[in-house]
């Protein structure tokens, strides 16, 4: 199978070498012409990958037009970039191949929508879109520790042929969802409660603090996830509390790291900045809580992340808002007496 994939950071060049190592004809594209030759010369990234060598059979271009020629086509661009680069697709890509996403975020510029909506729309309804996610850091699937994926599209055809692509019996097992809502959703969201578990950790919060923190941002996640279609039980699995925990609990996590700056008294933008590569959380706080005040839903953490994030709230003040908040139980339920 001949593979486009779209984006050479560590996702990207993770993903490029699985495919490879699977045994398919792999193309890997970057916009920028210096990272291009780069890699080509040196077959590494050493900031994103250490240690970690490009084989020599991947083809690194700057030319999108291979992509009319791919079986399958992976866009592992960052979040900022996805409707761009699938808008660039629309007149070269032809009907019918499948597009696997791999970003995790909302796309703010088109009404907070999911990024399978976005390049279903830039191309035109015509291709298939299947979301690739799941409790997954490039640096492990690009050294082959064992790891669980799912492959999530209304169309079970595109979400097999992806599970086909990947699936690699020693390390790379990936499930197939219908639930493209929900798989979504919780990408998405996790990098939000990352963020927050990370400024928990940078205050000197306990684990007590932390699994609470997670428990209910996943119950907030599902709320949503439900109101707009998706099954509540995707929240339980990889796409929800497994990418949740990898997300909340590993320094791998850009999210994680930069929370525990914020914590420690750094501001948003300075904490990205030292970081040095794109945290999707902070993006996906903004377009998080602007599609839950849209859809009517109660997300009082995600609320009170948007207001540390872009109003100046002081976490602590944030923490103890969410401590204060009135009464109520766990679950909706009817007590028998």
């Amino acid at each position: 199978m001949k593979v486009f994939v779209l984006g050479t950071g560590g996702w990207g060049m993770a993903l490029a070498m699985l495919l490879s190592g699977n045994g398919h004809e792999v193309t890997s594209w970057t916009y920028l012409q210096e990272e291009c030759d780069l890699l080509r010369e040196k077959r590494a990234n050493e900031k994103l990958l250490p240690g970690v060598r490009l084989p020599e059979n991947i083809e690194l271009t700057t030319d999108l037009s291979g992509a009319a020629r791919a079986d399958l086509i992976v866009l592992a661009v960052p979040s900022f970039a996805v409707a761009g680069t699938a808008e660039q697709l629309a007149d070269i890509v032809p009907a019918g191949t499948v597009i696997v996403n791999v970003g995790k975020g909302l796309d703010a510029k088109n009404g907070y929508c999911r990024f399978s909506e976005t390049i279903d729309r830039a191309m035109g309804g015509k291709n298939p879109v299947v979301a690739l996610t799941g409790p997954t850091h490039a640096e492990e699937v690009a050294r082959n520790v064992p790891t669980a994926i799912v492959a999530a599209s209304h169309s079970r055809a595109a979400a097999e042929l992806t599970q086909a692509a990947f699936m690699n019996d020693s390390f790379f097992r990936v499930y197939t969802s219908a639930d493209l809502v929900g798989a979504e959703l919780g990408g998405a969201f996790k990098n939000i409660i990352a963020l927050g578990a990370g400024i928990s950790d940078g205050l000197g919060l306990g684990d007590n603090s932390k699994a609470a923190f997670m428990t209910r941002g996943l119950t907030e996640i599902a709320r949503l996830g439900v109101r707009l279609g998706a099954r509540q039980e995707t929240f339980a699995g990889l796409s929800g509390v497994g990418d949740l925990i990898v997300t909340c609990c590993s320094m791998h996590s850009r999210n994680r790291r930069a929370g525990i700056l914020i914590g420690q008294g750094k501001t948003a933008k300075q904490a990205m900045e030292e970081v040095g590569a794109t945290v999707e959380g902070y993006y996906a706080t903004e377009a998080g809580y602007m599609l839950a005040q849209k859809q009517g839903v109660s997300m009082p953490i995600v609320e009170s992340m948007y207001g540390v994030l872009y109003r100046d709230v002081a976490a602590k003040d944030a923490i103890r808002q969410l401590l204060a908040r009135p009464r109520r139980g766990e679950h909706e339920e009817l007590w028998l007496k």
